[in-house]
């Protein structure tokens, strides 16, 4: 049998065909619109994401027996807010995570109603990009709109309810919503009444790795599919990348360089550090799972690369870099704002320390470092919870570049592990359908039969005492402009 995995992300939605056995037989990829209405804002159009799927499907099963396609799962960008009137019609374009326009609902969660409270009702505190600010902006922005609400959805469940005609979620990606109950997997009571909603607007929970209904009969026709297709319940992004990657069970470690940046940290015990540096969420494996997130990751060197060099050979670039650790360009990669450990969506890129020699190399390699240095500061908050990681997974379309892994090896003190099969989220949809199916008796059990390391990059002592050194002088830029970024907006 055939299952399929979903990765509805930012700029595209990748669709992943897997045997029973784990073989990946085919990969689609389908582009749709990205929206910027507003300096900061960011906006899709679901009905473009279901085009895509759909087309996506078609083309992924041509050439194999689609008949004997048996579960489809997901992955999808995680926080967006999508929102169905009565009649299940998309009322407003979805704002997405790495929206940065709910700075004041934010502070009025985080202040008013408070931090501690948050944390005591969702294990979380608000960020910009949480899809519960979303609501408390819809209700003060656009009332009207906000009237018409019947349900709320992530971007991923819009997509599952178009193919099974179920409203639904699962814990890991309803745990970035701020309206979810982490420890005790149920819907908060005290935020509904906070976002001033009704519990029935929200879908039903459902663990990843269960089936929330049958592929629709007029769906299955359409893709030649059997109408006995399970349509599963699936992850946030970040869960199904670490279920592809096989960061499941107690202890283990994800990197993802993709256009966010996550270190991705599982554990069968719910945990919550004292600042809520870190988000705090339901695992795609049944457990838990610590995380940080920065916005802008892989994206900051598509950036770099596109926007200010002009230039599509990213590889050559980074051919002229040589020296590691010596390098006295330094990069905040905070284009789209900053959420773990900040949480300041007024926070702006920079670059500091050039001097008359500074050289293009330079400035390639303090992108990278950038985001390597950020992504420590999330790996310093897990250290100091007395969590002990030596080694790390990697995925995500960074994680293609040789160079930026032994950067990530030698700021983090860790070493990497390269697996065989580097798709992410859609791998770990996939995985997540044949579960459910029966192919597998649980994510465990289906994560190490399936998932091989055939690489590891390891960390050198001298250069990990140099990048030690770099990172002391990094931690001091953001607090040191911090007061200008909302002078600057």
């Amino acid at each position: 049998m055939y299952y399929i995995g979903i990765d509805l992300g930012t700029s595209a939605v990748k669709l992943l065909l897997m045997s029973g056995n784990g073989h990946i037989e085919n990969i689609v990829s389908k582009d749709y619109p990205l929206y910027f209405p507003h300096p900061g804002w960011s906006e899709q159009n679901p009905e473009d994401w279901w085009t895509a799927v759909l087309a996506g499907l078609k083309e992924l099963t041509e050439g194999f027996p689609a008949d004997k396609v048996a579960g489809i799962s997901f992955g999808g960008q995680m926080h967006g807010l999508v929102v169905l009137d009565g009649e299940d019609q998309v009322i407003r374009p979805a704002i997405l995570w790495n929206d940065g326009r709910t700075a004041k609902q934010t502070d009025y969660l985080n202040q008013v109603i408070g931090k501690e409270k948050l944390s005591e009702y969702t294990a979380n505190i608000a960020f910009a990009g949480f899809t519960a600010p979303k609501l408390l902006w819809m209700k003060e922005e656009e009332p009207e709109n906000f009237s018409k609400i019947a349900k709320i959805m992530l971007p991923k469940d819009y997509i599952a309810y178009r193919l099974s005609g179920v409203h639904c979620t699962d814990y890991s990606d309803a745990s970035g919503m701020l309206l979810l109950d982490v420890k005790n997997r149920k819907w908060s009571d005290e935020m509904i009444q906070i976002c001033g909603i009704r519990r029935e607007m929200l879908p039903d929970l459902y663990e990843s790795y269960e089936a929330v209904g049958a592929i629709l009969p007029e769906v299955a026709e359409q893709l030649g599919f059997s109408g006995q297709v399970k349509i599963v319940a699936g992850a946030g992004d970040n869960a199904a990348a670490a279920v592809g990657t096989g960061t499941v069970g107690d202890g283990k470690c994800n990197i993802s360089l993709g256009t966010s940046g996550t270190i991705f940290i599982s554990s069968k015990k719910f945990g919550v550090d004292e600042h809520n540096g870190l988000h705090s969420f339901d695992h795609a494996d049944g457990h838990y799972h610590l995380m940080g997130c920065m916005l802008s990751a892989a994206s900051c060197n598509k950036w770099w690369m596109d926007e200010i060099i002009g230039t599509d050979q990213y590889q050559e670039e980074q051919k002229e870099i040589r020296e590691l650790g010596e390098n006295h360009v330094f990069f905040l990669p905070y284009l789209m704002g900053e959420r773990s450990p900040h949480n300041n969506p007024d926070a702006r890129g920079l670059f500091i320390g050039m001097s008359m020699d500074t050289t293009r190399a330079d400035m390639t390699q303090a992108v990278l470092e950038g985001v390597a240095f950020a992504i420590r500061d999330s790996f310093e908050i897990a250290k100091s919870l007395g969590i002990r990681i030596e080694r790390t997974k990697i995925c995500g379309g960074g994680a293609k570049s040789p160079l930026w892994k032994k950067i990530i090896a030698n700021v983090l003190g860790l070493k990497v592990d390269v697996i065989e099969t580097e798709e992410g989220p859609s791998y770990g949809g996939a995985i997540l359908a044949a579960v459910a199916c029966g192919e597998y008796g649980s994510v465990e059990e289906a994560a190490e039969k399936l998932i091989k390391v055939v690489d590891t990059i390891e960390p050198d002592a001298g250069l990990v005492r140099k990048y030690d050194e770099r990172y002391e002088k990094f931690v001091k830029i953001y607090p040191a402009v911090r007061e200008l970024y909302q002078e600057l907006k």
